[in-house]
């Protein structure tokens, strides 16, 4: 009897060590999938008409998430989820000539969210205005450094160049805007070089995501027509990846008679992992014989590519097809009728990868992995 009771105080152990933080040491593996949608449930953030926000510049109450609410950035507070979504008014017509904001939404199990009436991020009379006003802030990525501060990159536009800025906040509310991501580098030449789009590389660490060093250095994938790389001391100021002949280094581009034969356009945070970078991004397929006959011409899916983790700037292998196309009605109709899931926000919370996604320019969805059902 001693020998078995021991036995079952072993079993006991086992069990509940098994069921204590099933996830916590689980290491992402390429291609992170499959991501499903949950039923009955998306689009999980639409257009609001009766959200008002006094703008500082026009100097006039705003029905700032009127039109669409869309390409969300994703990170975790406090317990909860956190999408900074996109949103346009009906200040102009067509894609990029309404301004854009950023909203707040939170969650307790990620789909299901609570939204702050007020944007909490916006062109504002600061030393950003100029290039950011009309278009305004658009297409947010987030990721959190080891000590909590919380780093957000999106898309100044002035509807002349768009530029990839840099933010910072240790609340998610209350914002450092730094300005142009590559303002400083190589004495500003790429100032004025068309920039967005950017992934920086994380690690997942006592089952959070945290901003990663390698080499000694931050680094983040960036761009739309192809993926370029860039790196930085300090999170703010970055140096674009350049190759021999001092232009830009390309790693992945557009692949003719796939998904993704016309853009390359960086996702959400990247994920370093023990097989190598693991970058999620958007394909868009070519119209005509250049693109892939399987998907719509010019729709959005999503794709995956691996890096090498010694080495960021190598290339290794991606997916030949999307991990996730365009399917619901609302990723098929609204802006973007061709079909769009722009995925920009990702984080691994209660065990779960929860994967947020732009619906046609128009709406926010959720896409779940959960490794445990593998």
């Amino acid at each position: 009897m001693k020998h078995m009771h021991h036995y079952w105080l072993l079993l006991a152990g086992i069990i509940f060590s098994s069921c204590k933080h099933p996830a916590a040491n689980y290491e992402p593996t390429f291609p992170l999938m499959p991501f499903v949608r949950p039923v009955a449930l998306n689009p999980v953030i639409v257009p609001d008409t009766a959200s008002l926000f006094f703008d500082p510049v026009l100097q006039d109450s705003i029905a700032w998430e009127s039109n669409d609410t869309f390409n969300p950035a994703a990170t975790v507070l406090n317990n909860e989820i956190v999408v900074l979504y996109r949103a346009e008014d009906r200040s102009g017509e067509g894609i990029g000539r309404r301004t854009s904001r950023l909203g707040y939404a939170s969650s307790t199990d990620g789909l299901h969210f609570n939204r702050q009436s007020t944007p909490v991020f916006f062109p504002d009379n600061d030393s950003q205005k100029e290039l950011e006003w009309p278009g305004g802030c658009e297409d947010p990525r987030i990721a959190r450094s080891s000590d909590g501060l919380y780093v957000l990159l999106y898309t100044q536009w002035n509807r002349q160049l768009p530029r990839l800025a840099i933010a910072t906040s240790t609340d998610l509310k209350h914002w450092t805007k730094h300005g142009p991501a590559f303002a400083q580098a190589f004495d500003g030449r790429f100032f004025n070089t068309f920039s967005k789009s950017a992934s920086i590389v994380t690690q997942l660490i006592d089952g959070q995501l945290v901003i990663a060093k390698i080499n000694g250095k931050y680094w983040m994938y960036w761009g739309e027509k192809a993926v370029y790389a860039a790196t930085s001391d300090n999170l703010t100021d970055w140096y674009p990846v350049l190759d021999e002949q001092n232009e830009l280094k390309s790693l992945y581009q557009p692949r003719q008679g796939y998904f993704d034969s016309e853009l390359t356009e960086c996702g959400p945070p990247a994920i370093l992992s023990e097989q190598g970078i693991i970058l999620l991004y958007n394909g868009k397929n070519k119209a005509g014989e250049e693109g892939d006959p399987a998907y719509t011409p010019n729709a959005y899916c999503a794709g995956q590519a691996l890096f090498s983790a010694n080495d960021p700037t190598k290339f290794l292998q991606s997916l030949d097809k999307p991990f996730l196309v365009p399917e619901e009605s609302f990723e098929k109709s609204g802006q973007y009728p061709a079909g769009t899931v722009f995925i920009e926000g990702l984080v691994y919370f209660q065990n779960k990868w929860f994967l947020y996604y732009g619906c046609a320019d128009s709406r926010v969805a959720v896409a779940v992995f959960d490794p445990q059902k593998q």
